[in-house]
């Protein structure tokens, strides 16, 4: 049989960004396997004289170039998490809300539709708009779509303001907690454990770490006006040799969510402070993006589509606009707690809401 990145499938952008969302779903693009998803999206873009198509990788872009006075760069990620009998999507309601369930629903397929039906339908927007629909969101950051198209095409990313369709339930979220990833480890020495007093167990020596961070009480920061929580967590532990070995090294996987406040390096040196006497190995780091909402064309943007800006708790791409001078917010539909969740589902009605609110700013902004 041919492989699901080999079959061309159609997406029909001319119905509605909920069936659109329903037709996205239901095109499996686990990480790593975004091609079939990508080549669809190309596909039913072509012919659209407003929009100038660029493909790299599995990576879509459609821009126009009006000449407006100001650039928004809209980006939404097509890749999902594994899927675990979440698919094919399916209409339900609880509590009389009707949901769209199954995997990608809120991370972040719906935001994804709403973006592809505005790309296509608004072909006189008061700014010219980049869109961007990238690969490898879900995965290791040395893979990620945005990141790659910043290395080959850094052009794109020019603009006065940017939007990432993160799940937010269609509320605007500001900047992002940046994300620190650590191994601290312990060193023992192997023995038998019938012997166990000629060795030293490494996984004893990890208790005083593990108290640390059950102790340590993280902080609530407030950055432009709006509060971040942070958290310093371990998420997961390694050790041990065998059952009747003393192990002679266990390590400690701990992770932190630090405001943007502090930038990665700042904390960097805040954990290796807390572990101090402990050999700490930073696994990944990525910077925090600041609320960004103090820009003109955000300010007009919260004005348009309404409600109390919030903080983004969890890294997002918007801090790679952030770094590169762009301000940048989250903005789209679904709950983030249901993000990756097995019962993943949004609320139809966040859809048009994100629909209806971009809509109605991209279409007036600037004019």
């Amino acid at each position: 049989m041919p492989s699901t990145a080999s079959k061309l499938v159609s997406l029909n952008l001319a119905g509605s960004s909920i069936d659109l969302t329903r037709q996205i779903c239901d095109i499996e693009s686990v990480s790593g396997n975004e091609t079939a998803l990508a080549d669809a999206i190309e596909q039913a873009l072509v012919g659209y004289a407003h929009l100038e198509i660029i493909r790299d990788g599995d990576t879509v872009v459609a821009r126009t170039n009006l000449g407006r006075a100001q650039r928004v760069v809209i980006a939404g990620h097509i890749d999902t998490v594994p899927l675990n009998e979440n698919l094919p999507t399916r209409f339900e309601t609880i509590d009389g809300v009707e949901y769209l369930w199954g995997r990608g629903t809120v991370d972040m397929k719906a935001g994804v539709a709403v973006q592809l039906k505005l790309a296509v339908e608004l072909t006189e927007p008061g700014v010219d708009i980049t869109w961007m629909w990238y690969d490898h969101e879900e995965v290791s950051g040395d893979l990620n779509g945005l990141g790659r198209l910043a290395g080959n095409r850094p052009d794109l990313f020019a603009g006065d303001f940017a939007i990432l369709g993160e799940p937010t339930n269609s509320r605007v979220e500001g900047g992002c907690n940046g994300n620190l990833r650590v191994d601290v480890r312990t060193v023992g020495l192997r023995a038998h454990s019938a012997r166990a007093w000629v060795g030293e167990n490494a996984i004893h020596k990890a208790a005083p770490i593990l108290g640390l961070l059950a102790a340590y009480q993280p902080r609530e920061v407030e950055v432009e006006g709006l509060v971040y929580r942070e958290g310093l967590n371990a998420v997961g532990i390694s050790g041990g040799v065998a059952g009747n070995v003393i192990p002679d090294e266990c390590i400690v996987h701990v992770n932190y969510r630090f405001a943007p406040s502090r930038n990665a390096d700042e904390a960097e040196a805040h954990v290796r402070e807390l572990f101090a006497g402990f050999d700490v190995v930073v696994v990944d780091k990525a910077e925090g993006a600041r609320p960004g909402l103090n820009a003109p064309l955000a300010q007009q943007f919260l004005a348009a589509v309404g409600g109390e800006p919030m903080p983004k708790y969890g890294w997002t791409d918007v801090a790679r606009f952030s770094a590169l001078g762009v301000p940048a917010v989250n903005y789209g539909p679904g709950d983030p707690l249901k993000a990756h969740a097995d019962d993943e589902r949004v609320a139809v009605e966040q859809i048009t809401d994100c629909e209806d609110g971009l809509r109605s700013w991209l279409a007036a902004s600037t004019r």
